[in-house]
């Protein structure tokens, strides 16, 4: 969905919990209860259900063991993150893994991401930002967002 006003909002920031929101509305929004699992989901918001979803699911493990920080931009790494367990939750290959030593800031990767990201890069999912960098802790855009989920469902055969 877009942001209101028939507007989409493409260089927007893409928030964590839109993310978890998406792959939530991919799998056809299953019936979930609500249940407080992170301190900063409280029942009722548009994710929420999304959230506690993508939890049960090891999709998210939150931020912390109490915080799932819904409005934190979304970082690249950790879109590769979501997309990763989701594949893995779906039952498709994870095993490819691409060598990111060719891209110079390669160590600023969080090690939770590693995996994920040589994975998500192997795909095509995730590309570099330049030639020799991946900027794995820089934003998500909303149209980023769009374009890596396009190839998510393209390069899985999921949609």
């Amino acid at each position: 969905n877009g942001v209101g006003d028939g507007k989409f909002n493409p260089e927007g920031g893409m928030e964590r919990a839109m993310i978890v929101t998406v792959l939530y509305r991919m799998e056809g929004e299953p019936e979930i209860e609500y249940f407080e699992k992170f301190k900063d989901v409280p029942d009722g918001e548009y994710y929420s259900k999304a959230v506690i979803w993508a939890s049960r699911n090891e999709i998210t493990n939150g931020t912390t063991s109490s915080t799932f920080d819904p409005y934190d931009q979304l970082t690249r790494e950790q879109m590769a993150a979501f997309l990763f367990r989701y594949a893995r939750y779906k039952g498709l290959d994870v095993s490819a893994q691409a060598n990111l030593s060719g891209y110079t800031d390669a160590g600023r990767i969080s090690p939770y991401a590693v995996e994920p990201l040589r994975w998500a890069n192997a795909l095509g999912l995730i590309t570099g930002t330049t030639a020799d960098t991946i900027s794995p802790t820089g934003s998500a855009t909303r149209e980023q967002a769009a374009v890596i989920l396009t190839r998510f469902i393209r390069n899985t055969s999921q949609g």
